[in-house]
This record gives C-alpha cells, structure tokens and sequence, in this order.
C-alpha cells in the first residue's frame, strides 16, 4: 500500500469538515430546498475525495451523475411542487419525533452491522490490486458480474422516483372557466334573471320581496320578520290561502 501524500491530507482536512457541516445541514435545515443544497455540497466534497483516493471514474459520476443531475432533478421537482417555505415544526401526530430518530438510529445501526458481517472476512489488497486492469475496467467488471443484480434494482428504483416525481408535479386542468365577480354580476341584470336578493334556506315566504311577512306554523303573518322601516305588503286572498312553502334560497 502506497503511503498517503502531503496533498492528499491537505485535501482531507479541507474537505472533511465541508462534508460534516453539508451532511448535518441536510438533516438540520427545516426547508427541503436548502436541505438539498446542503447535501450537494457533501456530495461534491465525496466525489474530490474519489479523486484523490485514485477513483477518478467513480469521483466524476458522483459529480455529474448524482450532484449534476439527480439532485438538480430533485431541486427541479421541488420547485415545480411548491416546497419554497419552511416545513411547519407542529407535530401531526404525538411523539413523531422521537419515534422518527428512533428508527433512524436503528436504520443506521442495522446497516452498520450488515455491512461489518459481509465485509469481516475480507482482505485488504489495496487499490493498486483492484485497478490492475484501469479503473473503468475494474468497476466495469464488477458492476456487470457480481452486482448487476443490485445494478439493474437501482435502475429501476430511479425510474420510479421520476414516474412519482411527474405524477405529484401533474395537475389536471378543467375545462371550466372561472366565473369572476363581475361576470356573475352581469348574468343577474340578464333579462328573465331576478337582480335582488333571495331568502335564505329555511325561510318561510310567499315571496321574495323583503317586504312580504314570513309566515308562522299556523300559517298567520309575523310581523316580526320585516324591519319596521319598510312598509308591510299586504297579502292577497291568493297568497293567504296558500299554505307555507319552504323556499331554499335558490
């Protein structure tokens, strides 16, 4: 194994905090937009550090691939959707919280333990062994024998993510124009179209005018129902023998 150079440490003490504050800036920041600015700022830390450790194809894919375009993709849906304020704090359901990084710790800590059984028996050989045949031909062999599987799982684990991603964006348009205030305002002085107000649901009337008594169970006048400042109707033998109808404001 290749001792480490001088340039390789300047660049690690340089970038590994830049990494550290870009990962809990993800996690911390309460907006998505600037959660993900916060993680792209990791990621390109990452992809220096493939560089430097004699990685360069797998350096660039984390740059253009998934810091140039997924998370530029990511940026993209979140505009599109209308994530441009800050994440209410108020929990919808009680204890959320805790029960969130509950999970998350043991998320972190199942995966730590799966990777430590698959990878303890293993023996170092440096990267020298591993790019005996370049470093695109050897990641190349790998990616296509012995993980095609996974390869092809991820694959399709981003087409979903852009189906869902075009499906939350799309909105259905109706073919109905909106009525503004004024329009609607128009259409009541229309010939055949009654410009005054009607009476409201659950009104006794024999008929819309303001002025026209409600009527009582017993089907007498009450007079109680007209502001003393109009001038009472008075009913026609028509209307006194009708009985009370209920009109719906309609």
């Amino acid at each position: 194994m290749s001792a480490v150079q001088t340039g390789e440490i300047i660049t690690f003490f340089i970038l590994a905090p830049l990494a550290v504050i870009g990962a809990l800036g993800m996690v911390l920041a309460r907006n998505a937009v600037h959660s993900a600015l916060w993680l792209i700022l990791t990621m390109l830390s990452l992809g220096v550090f493939y560089i430097v450790q004699a990685g360069p194809f797998i350096g660039m894919v984390q740059i253009i691939v998934y810091t140039g375009a997924i998370m530029m993709l990511f940026l993209f849906v979140l505009m599109l959707v209308g994530r441009d304020a800050s994440d209410s704090v108020i929990e919808t359901l009680r204890g959320q919280k805790v029960v969130g990084t509950l999970l998350g710790v043991g998320l972190a800590g199942l995966m730590a333990t799966g990777i430590y059984q698959a990878t303890r028996d293993y023996t170092v050989v440096g990267l020298e062994a591993a790019n005996k045949d370049g470093n695109v031909q050897g990641l190349a062999k790998l990616i296509f024998t012995n993980y095609v599987f996974a390869f092809e799982v991820t694959s399709a684990l981003l087409i979903t993510a852009a189906v869902g991603a075009m499906i939350l964006a799309h909105q259905e348009k109706s073919g109905v124009k909106a009525v503004g205030q004024v329009a609607k305002m128009r259409e009541r002085f229309l010939p055949g179209n009654y410009p005054g107000p009607k009476p409201g649901p659950g009104v006794f009337a024999t008929s819309n005018s303001v002025a026209t008594p409600a009527k009582l169970p017993d089907g007498n006048p009450s007079q109680r129902s007209i502001s003393p400042i109009l001038p009472t109707r008075e009913l026609t033998a028509a209307e006194k023998a009708d009985k009370p109808t209920l009109t719906g404001g309609a």
